[in-house]
């Protein structure tokens, strides 16, 4: 849908009005009434299966005739197995303590004064994201629950899909009694919605890029409000010398292969000097069988077994390959003489996502783990456990990799402020 620009102007000033009026409504709203309507979301996105999964087949249809990758196809795919997933995760988020309303700290002063911290809604989030239809979802649900309106505009790629999932939500918001603008869609591909959005500082009180690294500096440039960002997740397995190399491969097979696609995945492999023809006889061949280009630093490709010197999925590394989000079956790999190198490769190429060392050295995981500043830090783990899912917060509304307000998963109490609360009994400042 293309409108011109005065009327998406327009129309969109409208979609924050109503959102700014739903979210006053919502702050004010029982945890209980929030629970049965996240309740009736769940069952309409069941209810409404057939209409979801046909307009996410016109969504696919034409990511193919688009050429979309195999990994971009499999982000915007639903099927059955994918919206059940989708409607569990609004009825955990309903089962999970009401992240309003909290108690965060208390205390009395000698003048008698009565001071509280508690947890409050942010009001109206703007979320603006790419690929993924159960953003849609995951997104309006934890908004809602945490007390917010909230204003989503997705990428062209999934627009038919995602009309018909935040549709479903609003039927389920309507039948609960709550106001359909907490959860509204802009309608249109347009890109200058995303330009007007961000001017909209009346209307939206923080906005959450979850995309590309050019959505999010885009975003970054124009908005007006608060922006929680969500940048590239190069995200580095380093392998120490002391590491248990059968669970490396384990580690790496798991962290690259079981879902490229994602923000969470393996893209660069660090592996210390002493280990390195070992490692290849213990996972080389595993990673090459899986199909995955390894694009190696000479170092690396000086210390490989023989047998593999001439494999066709063993490339040569440039500089860049080091500072890339593959999201594919390619892994850079690069030699390092020292937990020290290893650290300083990650904090100036990577994206201060998700790393881990896998290593029998509980000193040098210390090493590592206070060393390395990103979001999450691994120890003997796979970085794909980067989810607020794993985590035990539910659905999440995406990785921030900044450090102020939020960091890591952001589930229900990353989208909440705090207000302070002060009783007395007439007492004047002298």
């Amino acid at each position: 849908m293309l409108l011109m620009a005065d009327n998406l102007t327009v129309q969109l000033h409208e979609i924050g009005r109503n959102a700014r009026a739903a979210s006053r409504l919502l702050a004010t709203v029982s945890a209980e009434k929030k629970n049965a309507a996240l309740l009736a979301m769940a069952e309409e996105l069941i209810a409404q299966k057939a209409t979801l999964l046909a307009a996410n087949a016109l969504d696919l249809d034409a990511g193919k005739k688009n050429g979309l990758s195999e990994s971009m196809l499999d982000r915007l795919r639903l099927d059955e197995k994918r919206l059940s997933t989708m409607a569990e995760g609004i009825r955990t988020a309903a089962s999970l303590p009401d992240p309003v309303g909290r108690i965060l700290k208390e205390w009395t002063k000698e003048n008698g004064l009565r001071f509280q911290k508690i947890s409050v809604p942010i009001g109206v989030i703007g979320i603006i994201y790419e690929s993924r239809p159960n953003v849609t979802s995951d997104a309006a649900v934890l908004c809602l629950k945490a007390g917010n309106a909230c204003i989503l505009r997705g990428g062209s790629e999934a627009i038919h899909s995602n009309r018909a999932i935040a549709a479903a939500l609003q039927t389920g918001l309507a039948k609960a009694g709550l106001p359909a603008a907490a959860i509204q869609l802009i309608p249109t591909t347009d890109r200058e919605a995303v330009r007007i959005l961000c001017e909209m500082n009346d209307s939206l009180d923080c906005i959450i890029p979850r995309g590309g690294k050019g959505l999010i500096e885009t975003v970054t440039k124009y908005a007006m409000m608060p922006v929680i960002k969500h940048y590239d997740g190069i995200c580095a397995v380093y392998v120490d010398k002391s590491a248990d190399l059968a669970m490396a491969r384990e580690i790496i097979l798991n962290g690259k292969c079981q879902r490229p696609g994602v923000c969470n995945a393996v893209e660069t492999l660090l592996l210390h000097r002493e280990i390195v023809a070992e490692f290849f006889h213990h996972a080389g061949s595993a990673l090459l069988d899986a199909g995955v280009e390894l694009r190696c630093d000479a170092a690396t490709r000086s210390l490989l077994p023989e047998s593999l010197q001439t494999h066709s999925l063993i490339k040569e590394a440039s500089e860049e390959d080091f500072r890339t989000e593959f999201l594919a079956l390619i892994l850079a790999v690069k030699v390092v003489d020292s937990i020290e190198d290893a650290i300083l490769h990650i904090e100036t190429l990577g994206s201060h996502h998700s790393d881990a060392i896998v290593t029998s050295d509980a000193a040098a995981a210390e090493q590592f783990l206070n060393g390395v500043d990103s979001a999450t830090v691994y120890w003997n783990a796979s970085t794909r456990f980067t989810d607020g899912g794993e985590f035990g917060f539910g659905c999440e509304i995406g990785i921030s990799t900044d450090k102020l307000h939020a960091r890591g998963p952001m589930a229900l109490e990353e989208l909440t402020s705090y207000k302070y609360l002060i009783r007395g009994k007439g007492q004047i400042r002298g």
